[in-house]
């Protein structure tokens, strides 16, 4: 899992980075998510989720800092927590069908694909199966975090 995990995040970074320069500036972001959300993301809100997992400061995030985010553990201060929560709601948004408030299989494999990693919906289903806590096919917000902890 975690093999195929990080070779579709290097898909998905891929597709978020417009300069093809293996790093995310604040404006790819705010691209990316008026995209994939439907939703203005302010200059400011983009430069802070920039600024706050830029390791190295130079005001970008590199692949490996953008899944730092991704993944930070729930040690980190409460005010990044919050920030975490919020970047892991809006990417569960970016999967969810907004009427259910879970992703199904075939929400899985439309984002998939329109990040340009093509599944079929058995290979969805198997892939929400593995942290499907509660066996209804779906995977809710808080399995979606569990599932982006491991």
């Amino acid at each position: 899992m975690a093999v195929y995990a990080s070779s579709e995040f290097s898909r998905v970074f891929s597709a978020l980075d417009r300069g093809g320069d293996g790093k995310l500036s604040a404006a790819e972001l705010r691209l990316c998510m008026k995209e994939a959300l439907g939703e203005d993301v302010s200059a400011e809100e983009a430069d802070r989720l920039v600024v706050s997992p830029d390791a190295d400061g130079d005001g970008l995030l590199s692949q490996e800092e953008l899944l730092g985010l991704a993944l930070a553990g729930t040690a980190a201060p409460k005010e990044e927590g919050g920030d975490r929560r919020r970047v892991l709601r809006e990417a569960f948004r970016m999967y969810a069908i907004e009427s259910e408030g879970c992703i199904t299989p075939v929400s899985l494999k439309r984002m998939l694909g329109s990040l340009g990693s093509h599944q079929d919906v058995d290979e969805c289903r198997a892939m929400i199966c593995r942290f499907d806590l509660d066996g209804d096919g779906v995977l809710s917000f808080e399995e979606f975090k569990i599932m982006m902890d491991s």
